[in-house]
């Protein structure tokens, strides 16, 4: 099996992913289709036998044209130009312009000699409507045949025996009229949605597609950033966007980081620091070592993400797509009995009844209620982007508003995440020096905050560690020198029985502070306990609050001991702290949790070592994920900046996208439902039909995208603070 992206730039209304699923999947071989509405792109999964000329010749024959997508193309927007392929010529456009305008005009100028006493049948009336009919409406009427041919019910082809149907009856006028006003306002949604897809396309842009690279003689090269290999050295001047992503090796500036991470306040770099593509230089001249190409950088990464989400259908989007898969049936069969029933039951005159069933065939289309959900959710993805709140699909952006309880670790998430020795407190004769020595030897080889503050405070030569071994949520242990030592957290003390009156009594002094403690013991005694502090993070007391005033119930799972957890958990506002939390201990009470609450419990830690949490719960929040891959790729919803602020934002982006989603249902059928009473008490036209059908469509559109509308960016705390 292989799956083929196609480009399908006539891809504008859910009608027509109805139309291109449905031939796709007739053909043999063929095992899914996604249709990507706001990146006009078709995902094909099929077997290896089947031709890709096949699906591109099935594609043309429904009268959709598409274009494989290439590798260079797969992050790009679909609009045209697509790999060198050009759009419409101008003088093409200008023909396509000015033939509308002529629909226009005479459509107006049948109504004007109808109203100025020519009959609806008469030559020039018919001759003008016809021409308008087929300079406005030609598309309109393909469309409705190819979803004849497909047994498709779309609006296209209910606007198709509607033209029909008027002509029948002799309604030419009104008719042309009807058709380049539907004709228009297909234009206006197509304009509304490519706004939503531009969103996208914004994200884009933030990267250029040049970068200044040094060349081995030193001077520098402007060259194509899909050219600039891994390593090498590119210089950006102060205003410039940064091109790729890289580790910055000489220089110090501030880099506006909104683009990538939401942070409204300009970060300070200096030499050893990451850089991001799509960020702005403000002040010096930095040169950065590259880490990755253009197509590796986080911003890529955060575009394919967005565009990978727009693929998956939120709860509300399946519900209107099976609600709109009975309706459609159903409002089709109401208008054929209204047209027939009172003719042939009561004596009834045809024609007046068949107009009527003509204008509920129009008002029937759900073209507002299905394109509704897309439109919102895609518009929610990118605002969130924008916020350096990296979304990995809609489920999650709705799911988001249910949340009742927001479990999170402490070190990294709550806390700076950038521990540091405060106290060195020897047990014994040992002396503070050796006590470190030991600690740092062992600590070398881990990764853990705390055993790297332990490794930076200690500024000797390090011993030589044999057999060493990394006890998960306890600590480290090992051989120096043919003794057997371990380094950990009071919970693996006790576990080895070598806590006496004295360590515990210097173990409770400094966790009563808030200070995580570190033991450092020999097979049968300890022989010092160090002291660390990791600082909570001055958003987190902000963002907790806020998560209260939502009604959400916060809950701190550490591996540190209890005391510890709880002292942390009150300076920063949290209800309640649970504190010795292994992996699976934290497993266990997220599993809890969601007996107890259900589905609507969040969890947020680093996307690493709390990956099992993260996967059980509701939705997982991974803090700091800008460059960090295993971040991106494990949680639900990605914090691209280490501020705990993004998990309330999140949470009010989700309610407000429920609530726009409810309008738009709300909107769309009772539209409906009144244009529906109207036609029965024989006050509703054709033209109030489509009003009824496009209006509707336009409004929920433009209901969604108010969700982009909204300022970006999280401001710090000492920003907000500031008159």
């Amino acid at each position: 099996m292989r799956l083929t992206r196609i480009h399908v730039s006539g891809m504008d209304c859910p009608t027509e992913e109805t139309v291109i699923r449905r031939a796709l999947l007739g053909i043999d071989g063929v095992t899914d289709v996604r249709c990507e509405l706001m990146l006009r792109r078709v995902a094909v999964k099929h077997a290896d036998s089947i031709e890709t000329s096949r699906i591109l010749s099935e594609l043309s024959a429904i009268g959709l044209p598409g274009i494989v997508a290439s590798a260079a193309d797969r992050e790009e927007d679909c609009t045209f130009p697509i790999s060198g392929i050009p759009g419409p010529s101008q003088s093409m456009r200008l023909w396509r312009s000015g033939a509308f305008c002529l629909a226009g005009l005479l459509a107006g100028s049948a109504e004007a000699m109808y109203f100025a006493g020519m009959k609806e049948t008469s030559w020039p009336v018919i001759a003008a409507s016809v021409v308008s009919i087929l300079l406005g409406g030609l598309p309109t009427l393909k469309k409705g045949w190819v979803a004849l041919k497909t047994f498709t019910l779309n609006i296209n082809f209910l606007m198709t025996v509607a033209i029909i149907g008027g002509a029948v009856i002799g309604a030419w006028p009104e008719i042309a009229l009807v058709t380049f006003l539907f004709a228009l306002a297909e234009l206006i949604e197509k304009k509304a949605l490519d706004r939503a897809r531009n969103a996208v396309k914004g994200l884009m842009a933030m990267a250029p597609d040049e970068a200044s690279v040094k060349q081995p003689d030193g001077s520098w090269m402007v060259t194509r950033a899909g050219e600039v290999v891994v390593g090498a050295v590119v210089q950006v001047k102060p205003g410039e966007r940064l091109a790729l992503d890289g580790i910055v090796v000489e220089g110090e500036s501030s880099v506006n980081q909104a683009p990538v991470t939401g942070e409204s306040v300009p970060v300070d770099k200096k030499i050893g620091d990451k850089v991001f593509a799509g960020t702005i230089n403000e002040s010096g001249v930095l040169e950065f070592k590259t880490t990755g190409g253009k197509d590796q950088t986080t911003l890529a990464k955060i575009i394919r993400t967005v565009q990978e989400a727009q693929g998956s259908r939120a709860p509300t989007q399946r519900f209107v797509d099976n609600f709109a898969r009975v309706y459609t049936p159903i409002v089709c069969i109401v208008p054929v009995l209204i047209a027939v029933v009172p003719w042939l039951a009561f004596g009834q005159p045809f024609y007046p009844w068949l107009y009527k069933a003509l204008v509920l065939l129009v008002i029937a289309c759900p073209c507002a209620l299905v394109i509704s959900t897309p439109v919102t959710v895609v518009s929610g993805l990118t605002a969130a982007a924008r916020r350096g709140i990296l979304i990995k699909g809609g489920v999650h952006l709705e799911n988001g508003r249910k949340l009742k309880v927001v479990a999170m670790d402490k070190t990294g998430t709550i806390t700076e995440g950038k521990p540091r020795v405060t106290d060195v407190q020897p047990i014994g004769a040992t002396s503070k020096d050796e006590v470190l020595r030991i600690a740092a030897s062992l600590d070398a080889l881990s990764h853990h905050p705390v055993a790297l503050a332990v490794v930076a405070a200690w500024k000797g030569e390090r011993a030589s560690v044999e057999n060493f071994k990394s006890l998960t949520g306890r600590g480290v242990e090992g051989r120096i020198g043919g003794a057997a030592y371990f380094v950990g957290n009071h919970r693996l003390a006790e576990e080895r029985t070598v806590c006496s009156l004295e360590v515990e009594a210097v173990l409770g002094h400094f966790e009563v502070q808030g200070k995580t403690t570190v033991v450092v013991a020999s097979e049968s005694k300890v022989l010092g306990v160090i002291a660390v502090a990791d600082t909570p993070r001055e958003s987190s007391v902000e963002a907790i609050k806020s998560l209260h005033d939502m009604g959400i119930k916060t809950l701190m799972l550490s591996g540190d001991n209890q005391t510890t957890a709880s002292a942390i958990a009150k300076i920063v506002g949290i209800d309640e702290a649970k504190g010795g939390m292994l992996p699976e201990d934290k497993l266990a009470e997220i599993e809890r949790l969601t007996k107890q609450h259900g589905d609507a419990i969040g969890m947020v830690g680093d996307g690493v070592n709390d990956a099992p949490a993260l996967a059980k719960s509701t939705i997982g929040f991974a803090m700091g994920a800008a460059g960090t891959d295993t971040a991106l790729e494990t949680a639900d919803v990605a914090l691209m900046q280490d501020d705990l602020r993004g998990v309330p934002e999140f949470i009010r982006l989700s309610r407000r996208t429920g609530a726009i989603l409810t309008q738009n249902i709300t909107l769309a059928i009772g539209i409906k439902v009144v244009f529906f009473a109207l036609t029965i008490a024989g006050v509703g036209t054709m033209w109030m039909a489509v009003i009824a059908d496009v209006g509707a469509s336009l409004l929920v559109v433009g209901n969604g995208l108010r969700l982009l509308g909204r300022k970006a960016g999280l401001q710090s705390p000492k920003a907000a603070n500031t008159p």
